[in-house]
């Protein structure tokens, strides 16, 4: 967002801190003035008592300037340093949301020391970044996922539709029988992946299997590509029972197969 250039924040706490000092210094003269005025005597018991208050009070009024001078320049130096100091986290915090916004999401502002106002938005910066990484990752995995084994269901679909195009007199029911279990295992592998793929998801639904049938079913899935190509594919085993994902492991022994 394009803004109208404006004092930075240090340049105001900078003439904020001057200004106090200013402020102080002079209510301190003004009351000082004030008891001068109130307790010396006009005309003392000396005959030069009038020009020995006169010259007091331009005394007074020379030294309350020349220390509001200098009230100035102190304030506005140190203002200035302390203001650097306090702002410092400040900066740290700055730069990092800019590298976040140019799409570094790695880097994290760590700020040191006892827990105060800047930490506490330090902290909740970085707890922001680490969130938004974790989700940037799981997307960059999901879609790695799903481009890689999504492959062979589009393939074993446009394989499919080829053959039933080459071969008007084929049966239809059964074509649309396999284009529905192909399209069910598509679906059922996009979830076990997206569920796979979540950085905070340490598992996914288990349930007992039997391996000889999930190759039985990874074979049936490649069958249109073996006829295809004229390679003849065939199982045998027995019954080997196992536990985990079905869809994530048909992935797999297609993707062996």
């Amino acid at each position: 967002m394009d803004r109208a250039p404006g004092l930075s924040v240090r340049l105001k706490l900078t003439l904020s801190y001057a200004g106090f000092l200013m402020l102080a210094g002079a209510l301190l003269f003004a009351i000082v003035w004030v008891i001068v005025l109130r307790y010396l005597p006009d005309v003392g018991m000396s005959p030069a008592g009038p020009l020995v208050r006169s010259h007091l009070l331009r005394s007074i009024a020379t030294s309350a300037a020349g220390a509001l001078g200098f009230l100035l320049v102190f304030g506005l130096l140190g203002g200035w340093i302390l203001a650097g100091r306090v702002l410092a986290p400040l900066t740290r915090i700055t730069d990092a949301a800019r590298m976040a916004a140019n799409g570094s999401l790695s880097h994290r502002i760590g700020l040191e020391g006892r827990k105060d106002e800047f930490r506490e938005l330090a902290d909740a910066f970085d707890t922001m970044l680490a969130r938004l990484e974790a989700h940037i990752a799981e997307q960059q995995r999901f879609a790695a996922n799903a481009s890689h084994e999504l492959r062979t269901p589009l393939a074993t679909t446009k394989t499919l539709l080829d053959v039933a195009r080459n071969d008007p007199n084929r049966d239809n029911g059964a074509l649309v029988d396999r284009l529905h279990a192909v399209n069910t295992r598509a679906i059922d592998l996009t979830e076990a992946l997206l569920l796979l793929s979540r950085a905070n998801q340490r598992s996914f639904t288990r349930g007992d299997l039997d391996l000889s049938l999930i190759a039985e079913e990874a074979t049936e899935t490649l069958l249109p590509f073996a006829e295809e190509h004229g390679v003849t594919i065939e199982t045998s085993g027995d019954m080997t029972p196992t536990i985990g994902s079905h869809a994530l492991l048909l992935q797999l022994i297609t993707n062996l197969v």
